[in-house]
C-alpha cells in the first residue's frame, strides 16, 4: 500500500508541475510586452531625427490625409497653339497630346522600365487641367495652359494647373 508520504509527494508533484507553468507564462508576457514598449520607444525617439534630414532635402506635400515626397517640381507655359491647324472636332484631343508630349520631353520620362521587373514612370494629368483645356469645347482649345508638374522619388510625374491659371 501507499504509505500516507507518498501520497502527498504524488499530490505534490502535479500541483509543482502547473504551479510553475503559469508563472513562466505570464514572465513572456510580460517580457513581450516590456520588448515591444522599448521598440516603440526607439522608433519614437529615431523618427524626429530622421524626418527633418528629409524634409531639408525632399519638399513634401499632403495629398488626401497622404505625404508624397516630390525630388522635382516644375512650372511650364505650353503652347498648344498647333492644336489649331486640325479640323475643328479635333483640336481638343490634339492639344492633349501636345500637353502630353511636352511634358514627358521637359520631364525626362523614360518610356521603358530600366529593369524588368519595374514599372516604368507614369504620367497623370490631373482632372482640372483636362476640364481647361476641354472647358470651351472640342473645337475652341486654349492656345496656351499654364501647368505645374511634380515628380515623386520613383519617377511618376502628376501634372496640376498652376495656381492663377
Amino acid at each position: 500500500m501507499i504509505s500516507e508520504a507518498e501520497k502527498e509527494e504524488t499530490l505534490l508533484e502535479p500541483e509543482a508541475e502547473v504551479a510553475p507553468e503559469e508563472p513562466a507564462e505570464e514572465d513572456l508576457m510580460e517580457t513581450m510586452e516590456k520588448e515591444v514598449e522599448a521598440e516603440e520607444s526607439a522608433e519614437t525617439v529615431e523618427t524626429p531625427v530622421e524626418e527633418p534630414l528629409e524634409e531639408e532635402v525632399k519638399p513634401k506635400k499632403k495629398k488626401k490625409g497622404e505625404e508624397e515626397e516630390f525630388v522635382e517640381e516644375k512650372t511650364y507655359t505650353i503652347p498648344l497653339s498647333k492644336a489649331l491647324i486640325m479640323p475643328p472636332r479635333k483640336r481638343s484631343p490634339r492639344a492633349m497630346r501636345i500637353l502630353r508630349a511636352f511634358v514627358i520631353k521637359h520631364m525626362k520620362i523614360p518610356s521603358r522600365a530600366e529593369e524588368e521587373d519595374e514599372l516604368p514612370p507614369t504620367l497623370t494629368i490631373r482632372p482640372e487641367v483636362n476640364e481647361f483645356v476641354w472647358g470651351r469645347g472640342i473645337e475652341k482649345p486654349p492656345r496656351k495652359i499654364r501647368v505645374r508638374a511634380t515628380k515623386d522619388k520613383e519617377g511618376n510625374v502628376t501634372v496640376h494647373l498652376a495656381e492663377g491659371a
